[in-house]
């Protein structure tokens, strides 16, 4: 007898299991994430700054990826919404160009050649997520970016307090602004698989990236 699998189900809307999806698989869930959030031995202050000093090289760069979205976007309600995320995460490359002053030197680790490599191949990958020219795909990356953005916050912030750094405001969209941008924009089954697309790559970039940090801190000694 073939069973009916969503009948008690809830109904949500795309933007909902969009930004749900990002939570379940987003930074904070990763292993080492929670370990440097909550480091405070000996290494912490190593393996913080390695943390800061990389996600600049990913995130800090100029223009940011949220800025190379906005100008690809056509006009309309995503250009609007990506125009106030760009200039919020303008403030957060600042905040994060100004930390990775004051958290001091990279810290010494074998394997810099392939670090960098790593680097420029997720950079590179994020900045093709940013200018694709399906509809949805870029959305679905910035989307991700600023919510899984909130718990890297929670890092950059923990990282400025113990250098003495003031911690800005952020200014970053809010979660309604996401599900209505979301929602209005991505009505067809194309659009909401490249909004998936994209959201899901994001996330498997960062997850690369907290990988990479992990095998470096192991590398060290640190992990």
């Amino acid at each position: 007898m073939a069973i009916n699998r969503f009948v008690d189900r809830p109904t949500v809307s795309v933007a909902e299991y969009h930004l749900a999806r990002v939570a379940e698989a987003g930074s904070a869930r990763h292993a080492y994430f929670s370990a440097l959030v909550e480091s405070a031995g000996p290494n912490a202050a190593r393996d913080i700054a390695d943390a800061v000093h990389l996600l600049c090289s990913v995130h800090g760069r100029h223009p940011a990826i949220m800025a190379l979205a906005f100008s690809m976007a056509p006009k309309g309600s995503v250009h609007g919404w990506l125009g106030r995320a760009a200039d919020a995460f303008e403030r957060e490359r600042l905040y994060l160009v100004r930390l990775t002053a004051a958290v001091g030197p990279l810290p010494s680790t074998p394997g810099a050649a392939e670090t960098e490599a790593a680097l420029v191949a997720q950079r590179h990958a994020l900045e093709v997520l940013a200018k694709s020219e399906r509809n949805g795909c870029a959305l679905g990356a910035a989307t991700a970016l600023v919510s899984d953005w909130w718990p890297i916050r929670r890092l950059l912030d923990r990282a400025a307090a113990r250098v003495g750094l003031e911690c800005p405001a952020s200014s970053l969209p809010d979660e309604l602004s996401m599900l209505e941008v979301i929602n209005h924009a991505c009505g067809s089954p194309s659009s909401e698989r490249a909004l998936a697309f994209g959201g899901e790559q994001l996330l498997l970039q960062h997850r690369a990236f907290l990988d990479l940090l992990q095998a470096r801190a192991a590398v060290r000694g640190d992990w």
